[in-house]
């Protein structure tokens, strides 16, 4: 039988909406902003031990007072976040116990994701470095320079990946530490030679980020 062990999950929210034209994760959607949307999965997944919620700065003493008004059986905190996107995953991984051994990170934009996702990609880490959720590529996929086609690759290994990802600590930490830009935190394992195997995730655990998608939000959301 193999060790339990402990997960906690990065809630990524520290974007300046430069993009969407606001901060959105503190847009609200129905009667309440996006970002405690996007929570309240991670409340709900009992693989979730621990939870840190990394906000600009600024927004910092005003989360930390919302946070602190749940009523939460875990513990739930906001740390503020840094220049870059993984700068800002690190923080929230390193205000995390120091016993927690699994963490997964989320895009606070997406706010459809369910428990059963996050427990998906927990357990995918049990015998490899990490998981991620991910969709598999359904359209022909071609890559273009200048206007121009340049191959058509196969989309039968083709996958569009989503969040949560899901890593053991270590190997997450060291990965964030790099010196490079990168879209994601799979991304970043990889370089360091780490194994990141995949779940299947859904079409509506979709990101926010057009104006569109938030009128989709809309429609979706159950206040």
């Amino acid at each position: 039988m193999k060790r339990f062990l402990k997960t906690g999950a990065v809630i990524a929210a520290a974007g300046s909406g430069e993009r969407f034209g606001e901060k959105k994760q503190f847009k609200q959607l129905k009667k309440r902003p996006l970002l405690f949307h996007t929570l309240n999965p991670f409340l709900e997944c009992t693989d979730i031990f621990e939870i840190v919620v990394v906000v600009p700065e600024e927004n910092l003493e005003l989360v930390s007072r919302e946070l602190a008004s749940y009523t939460s059986a875990k513990p739930v905190r906001a740390v503020a976040g840094g220049a870059r996107r993984q700068d800002s995953v690190l923080n929230g991984c390193l205000a995390l116990s120091d016993d927690v051994e699994i963490i997964a990170v989320h895009d606070a934009a997406r706010p459809f994701v369910t428990s059963k996702l996050i427990s998906a990609t927990i357990a995918g880490c049990r015998n490899t470095d990490g998981c991620i959720a991910a969709l598999p590529c359904k359209d022909t996929v071609k890559k273009v320079m200048n206007n121009q086609i340049q191959s058509t690759l196969n989309r039968n290994t083709i996958w569009l990946a989503q969040t949560p990802q899901t890593f053991h600590r270590d190997i997450l930490i060291r990965a964030l530490k790099q010196n490079m830009d990168a879209t994601d935190e799979a991304s970043m394992v990889e370089t360091l030679g780490g194994k990141v195997a995949v779940t299947e995730g859904f079409s509506g655990n979709f990101k926010i980020t057009t104006s569109e998608d938030w009128k989709l939000a809309e429609e979706l959301i159950i206040a």
